[in-house]
């Protein structure tokens, strides 16, 4: 029924009034009939319906990196600050992907080949590389014709491209492939760890991950075995732990190799921001660093923290947690990231958004 339909009668003293039904006009000086029902509604809250402003959307973005995110909205490739504005336009239309920033360039593809952009959005470093990695610690890896080498941020040769494959570098080192085998170069591209092990990570709180064989351990960045190689699969230290299996079982270690939680879990996950997720019995749960079970919940899936909040999944719906294990921003996505610059990257439909720790979809700024 159209609110301006003369035959019902519309008072207004202190609001706006809207007739929820109305039966025939009552005569004129008469009360209306008893089945008119009036509701009034309150101004302000129309006006700010009015003009809510819809939600940021776009094709495809990054998490948020030194400041920025990488957004493509139609034809458009870019970066937008945590305000939603747009701050930097990726200026040769070629380019078909852009990664964050690290270290103040950015990778970026075009065809087949990749190179750098600064945050002018033009070339720093054309394209001619068949793989690009970010930048870490002032030199990146990249794939020169078949091998892999490093460069600076001129785009100079470092380390000539003479491995099969590359890392990049952490507390000093970078993982290197030569033969089928690994082994680690320092930044002037000497070799600081023999090519021996069959197969090697990153470095992280000075500790690596080497296979012998079909065991793993742990080296430190002198290339000593600081924790034997005695686990069926290791994965990097956080928070001064590491998570090992043992059999089908995982747990938590020191440094030195000693148990910090024993191999009681089914899976888990590293800690962060002091907490770890674990399957438990079939259930993800997240515990302290004593192994207790700090927040538990009927959860189909479980992330890491990351400013205080965590990405969980409930019937299919990704939301996010606080530390008390309350529901803070309710499971509706289709896909949810980390929270890095008070922004994380969720999947609205077939689009990305970002959300704030409120709840609330970042829009344009004013």
């Amino acid at each position: 029924m159209s609110f301006f339909q003369p035959i019902c009668p519309v008072v207004a003293s202190c609001g706006v009034v809207a007739i929820a039904s109305c039966s025939l006009p009552a005569a004129q000086g008469s009360a209306p009939p008893a089945s008119m029902m009036v509701e009034f509604i309150n101004p302000a809250a129309i006006e700010t319906a009015q003009v809510m402003p819809e939600p940021l959307l776009f094709q495809s973005a990054t998490d948020f990196a030194e400041g920025t995110a990488a957004v493509r909205q139609g034809d458009k490739l870019g970066y937008i600050n945590p305000d939603g504005s747009w701050v930097i336009t990726v200026a040769d239309e070629n380019i078909e992907v852009s990664g964050p920033f690290h270290e103040e360039l950015a990778v970026a593809r075009a065809g087949e080949y990749h190179g750098y952009i600064d945050p002018s959005g033009d070339w720093a470093i054309a394209v001619q590389f068949k793989q690009a990695k970010a930048f870490a610690e002032g030199l990146a890896a990249v794939q020169g014709g078949e091998k892999y080498g490093f460069i600076n941020p001129r785009g100079q040769w470092v380390i000539e491209p003479e491995y099969e494959l590359a890392e990049s570098f952490a507390d000093g080192l970078a993982v290197v492939k030569q033969d089928g085998l690994y082994g680690y170069v320092d930044r002037s591209g000497n070799l600081a760890i023999p090519i021996q092990y069959k197969d090697a990570w990153q470095f992280s709180e000075a500790r690596a991950v080497v296979k012998v064989d079909r065991q793993y351990g742990y080296i430190a960045t002198d290339g000593s075995i600081a924790v034997p190689l005695t686990y069926d699969g290791a994965f990097n230290f956080s928070e001064g732990v590491a998570r090992v299996r043992q059999g089908p079982k995982w747990g938590f270690i020191d440094p030195q190799g000693n148990w910090v939680i024993p191999p009681e879990f089914d899976y888990a996950s590293d800690f962060s921001e002091g907490y770890a997720v674990v399957l438990q019995a079939g259930n993800w749960v997240y515990i302290d660093q004593t192994g207790a079970v700090a927040i538990a919940g009927e959860f189909d899936y479980a992330g890491d923290f990351a400013e205080g909040l965590a990405t969980i999944q409930k019937a299919g719906k990704y939301g996010y947690i606080d530390t008390t294990g309350a529901i803070v921003i309710a499971p509706t996505f289709q896909n949810a990231g980390p929270f890095s610059a008070s922004r994380a990257r969720v999947q609205v439909e077939q689009r990305w958004a970002f959300v704030k720790p409120d709840g609330t979809l970042l829009t344009a700024p004013e």
